[in-house]
């Protein structure tokens, strides 16, 4: 795939940045097993790796540019942040031993699964209603108990964890405006000891015998020209975030989960 091609990708990794949460890890994911379709089922790990760099880039420079009443939102999570961190440690160790097509398809199940829980159980397109319906409360912080299984959870499939805390944020009370924002300083957490265990580790053999120039796990190549295209896509989208009604928003969302569970089916062997 050509340094042009990447970085036209590149520009709708920015944009879920922003729009979604995603940092850019369920755009990379597929994106990076087909670049690297030659490493064969190496190419999921070098992908996961790859995705979890280019999170960490995306997710710190839309934090950066988040006006701080909203990131003020994230006030009463502090065990929440290394908790995350911890469980993105084990995760990504665990994602280095775990048969490249169990990675794969457990990508593929937990997208679809999510997908069909956000459709299906109230709180995240619709609000719960009938006899036992909670009422309406104040926006509440997510538990620190979740960080740990979130942070493993996305360290190991490569997705930075905006998949759990942006439905999470959202039954939490947030509007998505809000929670896909309070999405990139949580990533960040979860994507920067993946990428610290991915640089450690060492490349694959069919690397190797590609001539494929990894660091570590992680493709530079790949990564480079994805953010050559996504970070001036957040700074525009940040200064001028687009108007987009709440349920919209959310059934965006809920779509292009089950966009990319598709994309990462149709990319593997």
């Amino acid at each position: 795939m050509d340094m042009v091609t990447l970085m036209a990708i590149g520009l709708l990794t920015g944009a879920t940045t922003v729009l979604f949460g995603f940092g850019g890890g369920f755009v990379a994911v597929p994106v990076v097993v087909w670049a690297d379709a030659a490493l064969g089922s190496a190419a999921v790990p070098v992908a996961t790796a790859t995705s979890a760099l280019v999170m960490v880039v995306n997710a710190a420079f839309a934090t950066a540019v988040t006006p701080r009443p909203v990131l003020l939102a994230l006030r009463g999570s502090g065990a929440l942040l290394p908790l995350l961190a911890a469980g993105a440690c084990a995760g990504a160790y665990a994602s280095r031993l775990a048969p490249p097509d169990l990675a794969r398809w457990a990508f593929v199940a937990y997208t679809a699964l999510t997908a069909l829980d956000l459709l299906l159980r109230p709180g995240f397109l619709r609000a719960a209603s009938g006899p036992g319906a909670e009422p309406e409360r104040a926006p509440r912080p997510l538990p620190a108990g979740a960080g740990a299984p979130i942070g493993a959870v996305a360290a190991f499939l490569g997705v930075g964890g905006s998949v759990m805390t942006v439905p999470a944020l959202r039954r939490a009370g947030h509007p998505m405006r809000v929670a896909t924002a309070l999405a990139n300083p949580l990533t960040l957490a979860v994507a920067l000891p993946a990428v610290a265990v991915s640089l450690a580790g060492s490349p694959p053999p069919a690397a190797t015998a590609s001539g494929t120039g990894l660091v570590g796990l992680v493709d530079p190549y790949a990564a480079g020209a994805l953010l050559l295209g996504a970070l001036p896509v957040i700074a525009v989208l940040r200064r001028r975030p687009p108007r987009i009604p709440d349920r919209v928003h959310a059934c965006a969302y809920l779509g292009l989960l089950a966009l990319v569970a598709l994309a990462m089916v149709l990319t593997g062997p």
